[in-house]
């Protein structure tokens, strides 16, 4: 494990081997993609980390699915993922700001994502939320510090060992925040095809 590649060096090397297999230049994948060719370049290198929506389009200029550039990251003769502390990618989802990062901390799904776990941290507590919404159902589990979580017109006081489980469809967010830093762990389950409301 100590000689396993980090993430950005294992996403940069998928991405340039697909992009050789499929005879694409950098050109050719960083027109489609929407991104600089120095930025593409430097991906493929390790030499910057990348934002999710900036992978989602590189997926899409090479033809393959997002989970497709993460199969078999953390994977060691089997099909569990370890992800070490402090690994999983930062993502940036809209409405976040600069103090509120979130932690994706599982990667290849197939071809159908399922479900999505993240470590959140919120470190500012002047930040306000906008409202999320989203198909199926989330759970949270606080790891520290102190918030009011709203659903809906309801608002929960969350303390660390607190969990709460809810509809993602009802619009929903931290509230107030009384302690940071505030960590916690979500996982969003995602409704599958063919499944009954």
């Amino acid at each position: 494990m100590a000689n396993s590649p980090s993430l950005e060096s294992f996403l940069g090397k998928a991405i340039r081997e697909k992009r050789l297999g499929h005879g694409l230049t950098i050109a050719d994948v960083s027109e489609r993609a929407g991104i600089s060719r120095g930025m593409l370049s430097k991906i493929e290198n390790a030499q910057t980390a990348t934002s999710l929506d900036t992978l989602q389009r590189i997926s899409a200029a090479l033809g393959v699915s997002l989970s497709m550039l993460f199969r078999d990251f953390g994977v060691e003769g089997g099909s569990a993922q370890h992800v070490r502390k402090g690994a999983g990618m930062e993502v940036v989802r809209r409405g976040t700001k600069s103090g509120h990062t979130y932690h994706l901390l599982a990667y290849d799904q197939g071809p159908t994502k399922t479900f999505e776990p993240f470590l959140i941290t919120i470190d500012d507590q002047s930040e306000v939320f906008p409202d999320f919404e989203h198909p199926g159902t989330e759970f949270i589990y606080m790891l520290e510090g102190r918030m009011d979580y709203r659903h809906g017109e309801q608002l929960y006081t969350l303390l660390p060992g607190d969990s709460l489980t809810f509809r993602g469809e009802v619009p929903h967010g931290p509230g107030v925040l009384h302690e940071v830093p505030i960590r916690f762990i979500t996982v969003i389950v995602y409704p599958q095809r063919g499944e009954a409301d």
